[in-house]
This record gives C-alpha cells, structure tokens and sequence, in this order.
C-alpha cells in the first residue's frame, strides 16, 4: 500500500499531502490500485477471482485494512486459500527447500512457491546442484563474492573439474583437452599420424576438438582451403603459380579439335567443340547446309547451337 501511495504523491508540501494524502488513503480509486496490484496485467484467472470476491475486498477496504494491512496475504493466503506467502508451497503452505526466506539457496526455483500446488523440490540454475541447489556441477567452480556469499561460476572450458577460473586449476581436463605441464592445453586432432577428414576434405583445429572442411573443387586432395592448397589438381586443370588453374586446350599447339570447320571453346577443366553456324553436326563431321554468305538450304533448315547454349 505504502509503495503504491508514494507513485502517486511525491510534492514538498507537507500539509497539503497529509490532507490530499488522508482522503486518497481511503478513496475508491486507492482501492483499484491496490487490488490491480494483485494481478499481472495478462492474468485473467486473477481478475475473474478478484470480480467473484468483490465483497470481501469491500469488507476489507471498509474495516479490516488496519488490522491486515497486507491484501495479498488476507485475501489470497488467509481467506480464499488459493496461494501461499513467498517462499512456501502447497496445500499447507510448507516451507520450500533451503527455507522461506531464501528458497533454493538463492539459486533455483522452488516447485510450487507461492502456490497450493506443487512439491517444493528446486530446479537449480545453472551450474549448480543438489537438493537446495548449494553444491557446484562439474564444470563450475564456487567463487566468494564476499564474506558470506558465493558463487558457482564457470570453469575455463579446457577444465572438466577445477578449483579455479584458468587452465591451471583444472582437477580433470575436458574431452579434447590433455595435461602439460600442469595446464589443460588443446590436442591439435590435425596433427595425428592418421588423419580425421577424409581424402577430399581438410583439417581444421578448434579448441577442444576439430572440424573437416571440403577442399577446393580443383583439387585431389588438399591441406587447407582454396585451390592454393590442392594436393594434385583434377584433369582439366595443372599447377600455376601454386595454384590449380584451368588448362585452355583450345589454345594448344595440339588441336583439340581435329573435325574440319568445327570451333573449340574452352570450359572450366574441359572444352567442347561446335559446329559453325551454317554446319550440321553429324556426328563424324560437320556438313555445310548453307552457301557461303547464303541463307539456309531447303533440304536441312537445322541451325547449330550457339555458344551461350554450351
């Protein structure tokens, strides 16, 4: 009530507010606040059960506010029974686990708080465990905030277990990770006599474990990405510069294609070759349809492809 009354008052006169303040404490629009006050702004189950019991708000607004200053707890935990107090669940309102006054240990959530339902047991948040949620999962460490509190705060990730917040604190290391030296370092996966990736993929280190990464279209094999770092290259294409770049066979001092009159185009990592427009393709040769410089004869109207049909 006190909290509510305070956002609408806040002036530097005192007589005015004790006046303005007096006949505000006990005005209809006082009580809307505070039973608004009840409900989340969505919770429909809440409002219905506010309208059913409207004369038990009235009774306590007009005589009983006093004696109960606290609605929530009069209304909701005393009279109807359909909650509890912060901290307590169930049908008797029992306290949760690690008590009423810090549930879960702070760090969890109490099944059933501040409802007639549920068990009272805690799901912990994470990195922490146990029946009230006070002891530190594997791969947490407990960490002082100050005198009487701590904190279960994440291991580094080369830890399994530690004892601390480096890779020198770990009491096991993590998969992918291995002692040296008194620290959890990376297993460089790569590095094994036998490879992890296949014969068309690389290897990529990462900490703690590894990926394989597809080479280069151009490439037999490869150790890294691109066609810089092609083992071999596919036929079609050779090394250039430490690259694999494709290899243009039209323009080889041998003919890469031998029928008379046809045209070589080159293509990535091949060639075709087309009869010239004019010519059928019939398979041995290509035979002139057309005179030179005429239209196309009656007897065969076909016209070869172009070269965006390749």
């Amino acid at each position: 009530m006190v909290d509510t009354a305070k956002k609408n008052f806040g002036g530097g006169n005192t007589a005015w507010e004790e006046k303005s303040l007096s006949k505000y404490e006990f005005s209809e629009v006082r009580l809307l606040e505070i039973t608004e006050s009840l409900c989340g702004s969505s919770d429909f189950e809440c409002h219905s059960l506010l309208e059913e019991h409207e004369e038990h708000l009235e009774a306590w607004w007009l005589r009983l506010k006093k004696e109960y200053p606290d609605l929530f707890e009069w209304f909701c935990v005393e009279t109807l029974k359909v909650c509890c107090s912060p901290g307590t669940y169930g049908p008797d309102c029992l306290a949760c686990q690690g008590g009423s006054e810090r549930p879960c240990g702070g760090n969890g959530h109490c099944s059933g708080d501040g409802s007639r339902q549920g068990d009272g047991s805690c799901q912990c948040h994470l990195g922490y465990q146990g029946a009230t949620c006070t002891d530190c999962m594997d791969g947490y460490f407990r960490s002082p905030r100050n005198e009487t509190h701590s904190v279960c705060a994440a291991c580094d990730e080369s830890c399994k277990t530690c004892m601390g917040p480096t890779n020198r604190d770990c009491g096991q290391c993590a998969v992918g990770w291995v002692q040296e030296d008194g620290a959890c370092v990376d297993v460089d996966e790569c590095a094994a006599e036998t490879p992890p990736c296949s014969d068309q993929q690389y290897c990529e280190n990462v900490n703690g474990s590894f990926v394989c990464e597809e080479c280069d279209s151009t490439c037999v094999g490869c150790t890294g990405k691109g066609p810089g770092h092609c083992k071999e290259c596919i036929p079609g294409y050779t090394k250039e510069s430490g690259q694999c770049a494709d290899v243009d066979e039209c323009a080889g001092a041998e003919k890469a294609c031998t029928r008379q009159d046809e045209n070589c185009y080159n293509t990535p990592g091949s060639f075709v070759c087309v009869c010239p427009e004019g010519f059928e393709d019939t398979g041995d040769a290509c035979v002139r349809t057309q005179a030179p410089g005429g239209e196309v004869t009656e007897e065969d109207p076909t016209q070869p492809p172009s070269r965006e049909d390749l």
